[in-house]
């Protein structure tokens, strides 16, 4: 399809936008997992758990980390500060997919780790080393997310392939999706925005083979591989749309592709 010219795009992208972001939207999407929560703590773990675990069927990924939630009281940040051996065994016969008991008492050692030394999850995205690229900040805090998170002695081999990290071309889709969550503000609710450190114009889209069928369906996206700089390639065309808040197309992108099937 040859792309649209830009002003009918944006159009009916800020349309697909208003039709998605909204607290309809919530429910049926893993973000109802941290909607769960007040706390600004409860609210980070609970998020990073179920973008985590987003990949599959939007039902189980919401009732696995529901099944999670309820094994941790209900009290995430508690939970990994406080715990107690007896605790951990409740957790043992835990799976999703390939996620298991040994990378989830991984996830919690980390946790509380992070926790004992900071009041937010955002500090572990925000150590970027001296002389960065501006345009690649996401980049620099993700790369430098992955290597914090596995820098506690005994890491699990197998646990490092639920962190995605850029230094491996990876999309990094689901790390991407949770800083929306929590970066994003704006008034429909679905997003937190209780970070403020990094800003909404730095993010990066998150993308899957949905999000990318419609992209090239559109012709906003020319990358065959679908890797880091499919991400980045898609991200700066939604900045020509909305350079303060390109990532608010997600919406657009995820609900034509996996709802309307485009």
């Amino acid at each position: 399809m040859m792309k649209e010219n830009s002003v009918s795009l944006k159009t009916f992208f800020d349309e697909k936008v208003k039709q998605y972001n909204q607290p309809s939207f919530i429910k049926d999407d893993p973000v109802c997992i941290p909607h769960l929560f007040t706390k600004k703590s409860d609210i980070e773990i609970a998020g990073l758990f179920a973008a985590v675990f987003a990949w599959g069927n939007r039902t189980t990924i919401i009732n696995k980390s529901k099944e999670l939630m309820k094994l941790m009281g209900d009290a995430p940040h508690d939970f990994c500060l406080n715990h107690s051996d007896k605790d951990l065994q409740s957790l043992v016969q835990f799976k999703h997919r390939t996620f298991n008991t040994s990378d989830l008492l991984y996830f919690i050692e980390f946790l509380k780790y992070h926790y004992t030394h900071h009041k937010s999850l955002e500090d572990a995205f925000l150590k970027i080393p001296a002389g960065y690229a501006e345009e690649n900040r996401i980049e620099q805090v993700l790369i430098h997310f992955h290597n914090y998170f596995f820098s506690l002695e005994h890491v699990p081999n197998r646990t490092k392939k639920h962190i995605a990290t850029p230094y491996k071309d990876s999309t990094c889709k689901r790390l991407n999706m949770y800083l929306r969550w929590m970066v994003r503000k704006d008034k429909h609710g679905v997003d937190f925005g209780i970070w403020k450190k990094i800003k909404p114009s730095d993010l990066i889209c998150p993308i899957d083979l949905h999000v990318a069928r419609v992209a090239k369906h559109f012709n906003l996206l020319h990358r065959k591989q679908i890797d880091w700089q499919a991400a980045v390639e898609l991200t700066n065309y939604l900045r020509t749309l909305d350079p303060l808040d390109p990532v608010k197309y997600d919406f657009a992108l995820f609900g034509l592709g996996v709802i309307e099937k485009y």
